[in-house]
């Protein structure tokens, strides 16, 4: 009878240990959301270009949904949602009718959605600076700007970024 009982306890712990373990192991549906917010992200990009590849797994990784338009004339795209010369990059993230020029951090832009200033436009990261999202080399990084980019064609710096910002759904 003893052997019986002790029979029991151990697989009535063992069935509730891994219980426990299987919750802990996998989050809720609540839980993702709350570390990784999602947003339907338009790209346009060149079809070549390399560095954008890697920006868009960087904004995946984040939670955000992806559809990337391979189009052959980025200026002119950049012109009609307002970018200016000086603020373009490679590829345009547009989200909820903002534009995120080039390779801006997805922790910048997701707190950029989450409270958008007013009168806000998007934001860019100008040109394609060593150690940007998209632009890895080890741990190598050129300082650069996060600029804030208004509706009345005004801007400002939103972040200075000077450290390699690294990205996992832990972090968001």
């Amino acid at each position: 009878m003893c052997i019986g009982i002790l029979a029991a306890s151990i697989l009535v712990g063992c069935g509730q240990e891994s219980q426990t373990s299987t919750e802990t192991k996998t989050p809720s549906i609540a839980q993702v959301e709350a570390v990784a917010p999602y947003f339907k992200t338009q790209v346009y990009k060149d079809p070549n270009c390399g560095c954008c590849e890697h920006w868009i797994d960087h904004i995946e990784t984040a939670g955000h949904e992806v559809t990337a338009h391979n189009e052959e004339n980025m200026p002119l795209i950049k012109e009609e949602l307002g970018i200016k010369p000086e603020f373009m990059s490679c590829h345009t993230a547009v989200i909820d009718g903002y534009v995120f020029e080039g390779h801006v951090p997805v922790s910048l832009m997701n707190r950029f959605l989450e409270n958008p200033p007013e009168n806000a436009l998007g934001l860019a990261v100008p040109g394609m600076p060593l150690g940007s999202p998209g632009m890895e080399m080890g741990d190598r990084i050129t300082p650069y700007d996060v600029v804030l980019l208004l509706k009345n064609g005004s801007s400002s710096v939103y972040e200075h970024v000077d450290t390699l910002i690294a990205w996992d759904k832990e972090q968001g």
